[in-house]
């Protein structure tokens, strides 16, 4: 074949190629720009709705919930997530807003939305990385819309809606509104967002008066809140502080003098002191909660025929209480309460002084605990709750209600004597008490022959309690503790152990106390709680307490068993003998566990109930804890002092 026709051939193939790999790039540049811009067009639309929908409240952060206490007084104000005290740009110092520009945005103010050069290089970033962010670049604008709007994803489609967002902020606020809802909403570590919620956090005192070092310590803490951690990372805090300062310098905003003033102060914390509510705070909110279920129509159940059955139940019941405690948090509510503050200051010091002996801290909680909690008979609401010691560092654990412990004897009357009342004993009833095969041994192995039941109660003896137990049956003696709404109550604890407090799970001080109430008010029980009524933000109430009753025991049977356990502590062989009030009428019951583990006094009047609970979180031995010991001393000094100035009166009477 001639050379130049060979040529032609060559050169026509070439062409076709050419042109296939030219429309198969033409194809790929076109799918590549309907992706892109389907995508673009999405986060735009995204973007928009997100900026369209928002007031200045919206900078605000969510609605502040109050609790109230029985004098309708503020106790706690509860946030979501974020604990946050705004302030409008007129009361934020300026020099915390030139701490801020200086460092993370210099040019703050001749830009706009976006400072075009340091996007440019976070795109390229983009692009070189497949999709990732892998430095920053972003405006005081942009860091608002991520912290308000977004997540943070290191993805290319969270950093183009932030670029949208940015751009329409900045078409809708003033720069000094912008910066304004920027120092009011970025986190300054543990749990405060905003600069007055962050000096208070860490210096007790309001961000206009700190000086500028102390400044510039806190606008060191957002730019990586771990890291940055004053409490626990408080050197990296003042080494960023000590670059925001030399920023400061370059920048013109301070002196040399004032540069090197700063650099050498010696930043102290000064930690915001915890006002020791936690108690009311956590039962406020479980009791509170649990309104807002049943108002949605959640059904509570104490009853379940299989474990799976419990665990389906648990499951649902977490989702809902979760969402009605975010409710709660975020959407404003007044929620009043009875809680009593002088009393509940009583009970705290009780138990606080009543093992002030026991020093032993783990992590600045104190080892040995106890809980207590008291009841108004007449009304049945709660009007003190202490879930623990007063310790060096904040307990979260309110073990009055979220803590199931082994009752011991105290469990006696509730499932043991009063049903057998019900069911035709008497306190003249003679059991002869001896040790069975295979039952209970009383204490120190003392039996006593034919006794009748009034002194068996009186003396605690546990042969008598497991034999009329026995007789009555479990099943008959649990149905009246599972009517008091018991929540632990479960298949394996129907055996004869339960007559003594052996139970699987255990009992709460909450739930032992609103028995024992409700033997104090002839029978009638009455749902614990604390609260009183709730107020939506509208203003509307959505929750009235009207207080409903129903009977458990007759009258004739808790008017026998109170009779008999006042002479637990009237009778020198009484086990509650030595923690008798004074000029007040009243009736207890002791309870301890195997190897004193748990130490209990259930004891009320015709005015309170209180229950104490004494023991360590890990269930072990305790020397000399007795029902009349510990719990019995902390229950005498409160109750004494609570009635004070109150005539004597007996149960049941008017």
């Amino acid at each position: 074949m001639p050379k130049k026709q060979k040529s032609k051939k060559t050169h026509k193939v070439k062409k076709h190629i050419l042109l296939k790999v030219f429309f198969v790039f033409l194809i790929v540049i076109l799918v590549f720009c309907i992706k892109y811009l389907s995508i673009a067009v999405s986060l735009y639309n995204d973007a928009s709705a997100k900026v369209n929908s928002i007031s200045y409240n919206t900078f605000h952060g969510n609605q502040t919930t109050y609790l109230y206490d029985s004098k309708n007084s503020v106790i706690n104000k509860l946030y979501a997530s974020k604990n946050s005290l705004y302030l409008t740009s007129f009361y934020i110092p300026q020099a915390v807003k030139n701490a801020f520009i200086s460092i993370e945005d210099k040019d703050y103010f001749s830009h706009g939305a976006l400072s075009i050069k340091a996007n440019l290089r976070v795109l390229y970033s983009i692009i070189k990385n497949n999709g990732k962010i892998t430095q920053g670049g972003s405006t005081i604008t942009q860091q608002l819309a991520r912290t308000v709007f977004l997540n943070f994803d290191k993805t290319y489609k969270r950093k183009l809606e932030e670029i949208i967002i940015a751009i329409k902020l900045d078409q809708k606020y003033t720069k000094q509104q912008i910066l304004e809802f920027y120092i009011n909403n970025i986190n300054f570590a543990n749990n405060a967002y905003g600069i007055e919620a962050a000096s208070r956090r860490y210096f007790s005192k309001s961000c206009n008066e700190l000086n500028l070092s102390e400044i510039c310590f806190l606008a060191a803490i957002p730019n990586n809140p771990t890291y940055y951690n004053p409490i626990k990372n408080i050197n990296n805090t003042l080494k960023r502080r000590d670059f925001i300062l030399s920023s400061m310098k370059k920048n013109n905003y301070i002196t040399d003098y004032q540069y090197t003033t700063a650099v050498n102060y010696k930043i102290v914390l000064n930690p915001e002191k915890y006002d020791g509510n936690v108690w009311i705070e956590s039962y406020a909110l479980n009791c509170a909660a649990r309104v807002l279920m049943k108002l949605n129509g959640f059904q509570f159940k104490n009853t379940f025929d299989t474990q799976q059955d419990i665990a389906s139940y648990d499951k649902d019941y977490s989702n809902v209480y979760n969402k009605c405690i975010n409710d709660i948090r975020t959407n404003g509510y007044k929620i009043y309460t009875s809680i009593d503050m002088d009393k509940q200051k009583l009970l705290q010091d009780s138990l606080d002084n009543g093992l002030l002996d026991f020093t032993e801290q783990n992590k600045g909680i104190y080892s040995l605990q106890g809980s207590s909690v008291s009841i108004d008979n007449k009304t049945g609401y709660v009007i003190a709750i202490v879930g623990g010691r007063t310790s060096p560092e904040k307990d979260y654990l309110n073990r009055a209600f979220q803590c199931f412990r082994q009752p011991g004897s105290s469990f006696k009357p509730l499932a043991v004597y009063t049903p057998a009342f019900e069911k035709g004993y008497d306190d003249t009833t003679i059991i002869n008490d001896h040790y069975i095969d295979g039952g209970p041994h009383n204490d120190g192995d003392v039996y006593m022959g034919d006794i009748s039941i009034r002194t068996a109660v009186q003396m605690s003896l546990n042969s008598v309690a497991y034999q009329v137990f026995n007789d009555i049956t479990p099943t008959y003696g649990l149905s009246f503790v599972r009517d008091m709404d018991f929540n632990k109550i479960v298949k394996k604890d129907y055996t004869l152990s339960a007559a003594l407090g052996g139970l699987t799970y255990g009992v709460t001080p909450i739930e032992m106390a609103s028995a024992y109430s409700t033997l104090a008010r002839g029978g009638e029980f009455i749902a614990p709680t604390c609260i009183r009524s709730i107020v939506n933000s509208q203003g509307e109430t959505i929750y009235e307490n009207n207080l409903g009753k129903r009977r458990v025991y007759t009258y004739d049977a808790s008017y026998l068993m109170s009779d008999i356990l006042k002479g637990t502590l009237e009778n020198t062989w009484g086990t509650a003998y030595n923690v008798r009030l004074d000029g007040i009428t009243s009736a207890a019951k002791t309870g301890t566990t195997s190897n004193q583990k748990d130490g209990w006094l259930c004891g009320y009047s015709a005015y309170y109930t209180t229950v104490v609970w004494v023991g360590y979180d890990i269930p072990r031995y305790v020397n000399n804890l007795y029902g009349g010991t510990y719990p019995g001393q902390i229950w005498h000094n409160y109750m004494q002092q609570v009635h004070s100035g109150l005539q004597d009166k007996d149960f049941y009477t008017s």
